[in-house]
């Protein structure tokens, strides 16, 4: 029977991780913290963060037939979230359950509120906008036909990335979380292409956190191998369900999502 919810919360997981770009750690935490507290912060965000590789690549499959994926901002953000995400891998294992719960509910709090505060119809970034002297311009066409023009501060990007990488395995969110609305509000990503982006990014991204948790020995108990293959099992179709429909939601809709997802998980964990 627990073998069946696993996969269950494995295509919740999926579906509503890639939908938003997140990667879905964010649904995946709050279960683990909940109805496994005795597995302690590193193996609980070492189990996330390989559901979430697992989603990261089967998303990314997806989004790359609809051609919304920015590989030359993916890959540079990519190599830039590697230093951060290592040294996330081998800092958690130091910080106490109680700490770890505090600061996940309180930080999945503010980006909630911010996102609900600063995004709706009128000010989501458009699929064209004017390039801008002194930052990287990129234009890019879907599968649709539709035609993408903005430009972003590449710096600003680098930096941002060393800190979600950084975070993520931290936490074991995945780090699209965070991602989404930094490349939607601060370097004016069209949200269509954030989400894409960010889960190509993320593949990377957690795909180097499990590298490490696995050199570091941390997926030697077979149970944890079981768990993760089960979830994994639900992710693979829930995530090509949610790259499904991310097409087909207008752009708000999908950041208003995100913003009800974080309240509450946020308060759920902060409660718990």
């Amino acid at each position: 029977m627990e073998s069946v919810l696993l996969i269950i919360a494995g295509f919740i997981i999926g579906s509503f991780g890639t939908l938003i770009g997140a990667g879905g750690g964010f649904i995946l935490v709050p279960l683990l913290l909940i109805f496994y507290p005795q597995l302690g912060p590193e193996l609980t965000t070492a189990i996330s963060i390989a559901v979430v590789s697992v989603n990261a690549i089967s998303g990314t499959a997806a989004y790359a037939k609809s051609g919304r994926i920015d590989y030359k901002a993916g890959i540079m953000f990519a190599a830039f979230t590697i230093p951060g995400s290592i040294l996330g891998v081998l800092t958690v294992k130091y910080i106490p359950h109680e700490v770890f719960n505090t600061i996940f509910g309180i930080l999945l709090l503010v980006l909630s509120v911010f996102l609900f505060f600063k995004n709706n119809k009128n000010n989501v970034v458009p699929a064209y906008t004017p390039p801008c002297s002194g930052k990287k311009t990129s234009t890019l066409t879907d599968a649709a036909g539709v035609t993408y023009c903005y430009s972003y501060n590449q710096t600003i990007g680098n930096v941002l990335s060393v800190v979600v990488g950084f975070i993520s395995p931290l936490l074991g969110i995945g780090g699209g979380i965070i991602h989404v609305p930094a490349m939607v509000n601060w370097l004016k990503f069209p949200v269509h292409i954030a989400t894409a982006t960010s889960h190509f990014i993320l593949a990377v991204m957690a795909t180097v956190s499990v590298l490490t948790h696995a050199y570091n020995g941390t997926y030697e108990n077979p149970e944890t191998v079981h768990m993760i293959l089960y979830l994994a099992i639900g992710v693979v179709p829930g995530s090509q369900l949610g790259a499904y429909f991310s097409h087909r939601l207008k752009s708000h809709v999908i950041l208003r999502v995100l913003s009800a997802c974080l309240v509450v998980v946020g308060l759920r964990i902060l409660i718990c």
